[in-house]
């Protein structure tokens, strides 16, 4: 978790970068910025308030992580607080070179030094990397002698930050602990902040854990499971429920205890731990056999861990219980499939 109360914006530097592919090149600054104490705040506040979730990355690189640009500015400036502007324009210049999409925007790219943040528990400084991609019409209203006035003007909305990344200056020898935001680019064809930029991968965490044993579950009993046994949708919901009962009700994720509770049978236990073997594998990926649950990643996977059954486009059944309240049937009359459901009470 990210505490921001007592932090403070020591060093800002705002460079503007372009599309490369479109030749819009980069205007530098020449010095830090200049700001009062209450441009400093709004700023504070446009930097760190999307910075919410418990996700975690680490700054990455598939053969040597000194070959990421990003974590090699970043320990430049940690060890040597005199080089942040140098360093600034070197991160400028890496930006440009990956904003070749033609879906990149022109934009500020604020490089920042940020003191007194806590995460995890721990105060530690940080590089702040902010890039503004949007503008928005306001309106000035003020007053005249007798009457009002409304003028316009295009500006950036301090409670919508586009793209962000906070460099914590603590775990240097895995990347450093970094929390990212992006909130434009949601195709995998315009991730380059993400994947191009920064190069991160997630931190293996509680979070990175409990998210990847619900994914596990859920594609096990959703693709894997129907194929090897003989089970119906209201089974498949009854066990989709179980899984995230079982995350929501413990602190602590022990497989063997997981497995035993949710599965019970020994021939799905066996089916699962290969299905595991084989999802780690692919995601290249290592669950734990056990590891603290996140309350918070419980909570987003929650969202998509839906059981529902669809019936042509007329009906959607969410199963919530009991899967012996509902009973599944033929209509030899009208020649359809139909689901009984019991209940008590009606609301």
């Amino acid at each position: 978790m990210i505490v921001s109360e007592n932090a403070d914006l020591e060093r800002l530097v705002i460079h503007k970068t372009g599309n490369k592919s479109r030749e819009e090149g980069i205007k530098f600054s020449k010095a830090p910025v200049h700001f009062s104490e209450a441009i400093k705040d709004l700023l504070i506040r446009y930097f760190l308030s999307p910075f919410g979730k418990n996700e975690y990355f680490n700054l990455h690189h598939e053969a040597d992580l000194h070959l990421n640009e990003v974590y090699h500015f970043a320990c430049a400036i940690f060890d040597d607080p005199g080089s942040f502007y140098l360093n600034s324009v070197n991160l400028a210049n890496h930006l440009y070179e990956n904003s070749v999409h033609p879906k990149v925007k022109s934009g500020e790219f604020y490089v920042a030094w940020l003191k007194n943040l806590i995460v995890d528990g721990e105060e530690v400084d940080a590089i702040g990397l902010f890039k503004s991609e949007s503008r928005e019409t306001f309106l000035k209203v003020y007053p005249t002698s007798d009457n009002f006035s409304i003028e316009h003007e295009d500006g950036i909305n301090i409670h919508k930050l586009d793209k962000g990344c906070l460099i914590f200056n603590t775990e240097r020898e895995n990347g450093f602990v970094v929390a990212t935001v992006d909130n434009l680019s949601k195709s995998n064809e315009a991730a380059y902040w993400m994947d191009n930029f920064l190069k991160v991968k997630q931190r293996n965490d509680e979070y990175f854990q409990t998210n990847q044993a619900l994914t596990l579950c859920k594609q096990f009993v959703t693709e894997k499971l129907p194929e090897t046994f003989e089970i119906d949708r209201p089974g498949q919901a009854e066990l989709l429920n179980k899984s995230m009962k079982f995350f929501k009700e413990n602190d602590s994720f022990v497989m063997e205890e997981f497995v035993s509770e949710v599965f019970a049978e020994p021939e799905i236990i066996e089916t699962f731990n290969e299905y595991k073997r084989d999802f780690e594998i692919e995601r290249e990926v290592k669950i734990n056999d056990d590891f603290d649950i996140s309350g918070q990643a419980v909570q987003r996977m929650s969202k998509v861990y839906k059981s529902i059954i669809k019936l042509d486009k007329n009906f959607h059944i969410y199963v919530h219980g009991d899967r012996d309240n509902i009973e599944k049937g033929f209509d030899e009359e009208r020649g359809m499939k139909f689901y009984r459901l019991f209940y008590k009470e009606e609301s």
